[in-house]
């Protein structure tokens, strides 16, 4: 067992000693990183239960199916598939080799950084700090974890669970509040690993610079959900309202507004309000819905649905409430009629509240959408056709859903990341891999040196095919 690391004083002598433990085994074989892999998969398992109750508790209520399917079946999933792939990944990768050079052979070898920092969020405070912390045990480094403050005892049994599980040396937890995080963003690491906001995320590049720390930052931002003309239909309705409301809509990757023809406004209101139906019959304060993390959080959502009423937006608020509402639940909530003046349209929401806007051709919507930050996702409705297409190629984003909401995030073969203002970096898949890794470039000289070719006999030929190669 580890002793509790909560203080300041710690960081630099945890950052030491992990730096000199992996100078002293700089590459764990593929046997070794296996073995961790499946001691985190064991443990995870083992404390599953106290998980559920954990975040429960920090959320001030969250089912446990909701931690299941949203948090720990993400990270088996995520190390399961690591475990199935790491002997490729850590496969010398052969490279191209120049005329001149044949005889040599060239390929890149992906050796551990060594210390990588991973700083976690609270809204899914499981799986966003062990499935990065999974991929750094699967490149092969030693790995700090600083979890979220704002969930206290998922945070503390996070680190009671590694402590037991791994020696410090190669997995530490570290807990404490922004002050600590700041200073634990400002510790010279090999990569450091943040999500989190757009605004703390601009503050942990700036630490990080100071010791020019690599960086993968996964952050947020404004995710649309673009309904083309003439699907504002059931399905469509459906999937939009899950990804908006699992979690209580506290997901870096919801879809934060509604895009939707002009025609077609209230026939997709009507679906959503009977897809919320669907997915909670008994309302907003029954067990499989998600409430608001903190009370701060709760007063700044209220604040956002009290001024898009003020400036003229329609509120509608959907599923009828107990006769004593549960605490910090936000009923799903429609804002029809918003404007980009409004504070809804501007903040990332991160709640159950969706505005729903209208267009009136594609083209105005694809603007719409490029006239904002990049977001981390983009969520299409329609058939796979030149529409779609379109969309696509004129517009950037992190990832994208077609006709699904949120299913990108668990597909762990493709990369997951932002980009500009909604992150920096990727992970999931081999791109998670390698930027925990350091791609290290070899060339093993052959028998015919280019110095050797440069000499007789073979001199003048070589100088009349470089006249060749580099005419203009």
């Amino acid at each position: 067992m580890q002793d509790t690391l909560n203080s300041h004083q710690d960081l630099p002598a945890l950052l030491a000693a992990q730096r000199h433990a992996f100078v002293a085994e700089p590459a764990p074989s593929l046997g070794q990183r296996k073995v961790r892999l499946a001691t985190l998969r064991k443990a995870v398992l083992a404390y599953r239960a106290r998980f559920q109750a954990a975040i429960s508790a920090d959320f001030s209520h969250r089912s446990a199916f909701e931690t299941d399917i949203m948090e720990l079946m993400g990270v088996v999933q995520a190390i399961d598939y690591l475990s199935k792939k790491l002997r490729r990944f850590m496969k010398p990768q052969r490279r191209h080799v120049g005329l001149y050079y044949q005889s040599g052979k060239a390929y890149v070898s992906y050796q551990p950084l060594g210390v990588v920092g991973i700083m976690a969020p609270w809204n899914y405070p499981l799986s966003l700090t062990l499935i990065p912390l999974a991929t750094a045990l699967a490149a092969g480094n030693r790995a700090m974890v600083k979890p979220s403050e704002l969930t206290p005892r998922t945070s503390a049994l996070l680190q009671e669970m590694l402590a037991a599980s791994f020696p410090k040396e190669e997995v530490a937890v570290v807990l404490g509040g922004p002050e600590l995080g700041a200073d634990f963003s400002r510790l010279p690491f090999d990569h450091l690993f943040f999500t989190g906001s757009t605004a703390v995320g601009r503050k942990i590049m700036q630490s990080a610079s100071d010791n020019l720390v690599p960086l993968t930052l996964e952050l947020g931002g404004k995710s649309p959900a673009l309904v083309a003309p003439g699907y504002a239909k059931a399905e469509a309705a459906a999937h939009i309202a899950y990804g908006k409301l699992a979690n209580g809509g506290q997901t870096c990757v919801a879809p934060d507004y509604a895009l939707v023809h002009e025609d077609e406004r209230d026939a997709f209101i009507a679906h959503y309000q009977q897809a919320v139906a669907r997915l909670y019959p008994k309302g907003p304060d029954s067990d499989d819905y998600t409430a608001i993390v903190n009370q701060r959080h709760f007063d700044r959502l209220n604040s956002l649905i009290d001024d898009a009423r003020r400036q003229g937006a329609e509120v509608l608020t959907l599923g009828n409430r107990a006769a004593k509402p549960r605490d910090r639940t936000l009923a799903p909530t429609l804002i029809l009629g918003a404007t980009a003046q409004m504070a809804v349209m501007q903040e990332e929401i991160f709640g159950p509240v969706l505005p729903v806007l209208t267009y009136r051709t594609l083209e105005e919507a694809i603007d719409f959408i490029n006239a904002r930050p990049r977001p981390l996702a983009l969520y299409y409705f329609g058939a796979t056709d030149q529409q779609c297409a379109a969309v696509l190629a004129r517009t950037t984003s992190g990832n994208v859903g077609i006709n699904n909401t949120l299913l990108h995030v668990v597909q762990d073969d493709l990369p997951f990341g932002g980009v500009g203002p909604s992150g920096m970096g990727a992970y999931h898949g081999i791109e998670g891999f390698r930027a925990m890794s350091h791609g290290k470039g070899v060339f093993i000289q052959g028998r015919w040196a280019l110095p050797k070719l440069l000499r007789a006999p073979f001199g003048k030929l070589a100088k009349w095919t470089m006249t060749l190669m580099l005419r203009p």
